[in-house]
């Protein structure tokens, strides 16, 4: 049996966001990784609060509202072993049970910036994670470069992954709610 998992990658507007984008020159600047179609299981390293870029770590994100609102995104889909699937879940569910151990990785984020590999217990950028994680639960994304250097961009260019999207997220995933729940219209009522 395989599944279905989804890596995406996002431009959210952030200050810090505009920050990497001057450093990258790419257009989207935030990865998260997907496990379920309907986009409610999306995780990454990000603001714990929208509110506040210092308070950062391990986060299950809404992407249907607050800084995804407007995103511009790009989706990628791989297939991967009920084996692989079970790994990428526990490794989750554990860093879900101990979140407050994990932290975000600003220090490792400028390290990219030097070139500079810089490995800290429980600290994870974005895209340092997905990878991390996609490399854990047995999916070999090929990089070339140790996984505290990878960048949104380097995952799309070395992941065995299939572009399915591009836009809004917003439009994407209300075209998805579409997908899996038919809107009620008065012609669809059946008479018994």
């Amino acid at each position: 049996m395989s599944r279905k998992v989804y890596v995406l990658l996002t431009d959210t507007g952030t200050v810090l966001g505009k920050m990497i984008k001057l450093y990258t020159k790419k257009p989207l600047n935030h990865a998260s990784i997907v496990i379920d179609e309907q986009f409610n299981k999306v995780y990454s390293f990000g603001r714990r609060n929208p509110r506040n870029p210092f308070f950062a770590g391990f986060v299950e994100e809404n992407v249907r509202g607050g800084l995804f609102r407007n995103a511009d995104c790009a989706i990628y889909c791989i297939t991967i072993t009920e084996k692989q699937f079970q790994k990428m879940i526990c490794k989750l569910r554990d860093m879900e049970d101990h979140k407050e151990e994990y932290r975000y990785n600003l220090i490792g984020l400028i390290a990219v910036m030097l070139n500079m590999e810089m490995t800290r217990k429980n600290a994870f950028f974005c895209s340092h994670f997905v990878a991390a994680i996609l490399e854990e639960s047995g999916i070999d994304i090929k990089s070339q470069k140790p996984l505290s250097l990878v960048t949104p961009h380097d995952i799309k260019e070395s992941a065995p992954l299939e572009l399915i999207y591009e836009g809004k997220l917003s439009t994407f995933i209300t075209d998805s709610h579409r997908k899996y729940y038919k809107e009620f219209t008065p012609d669809s009522v059946e008479v018994i």
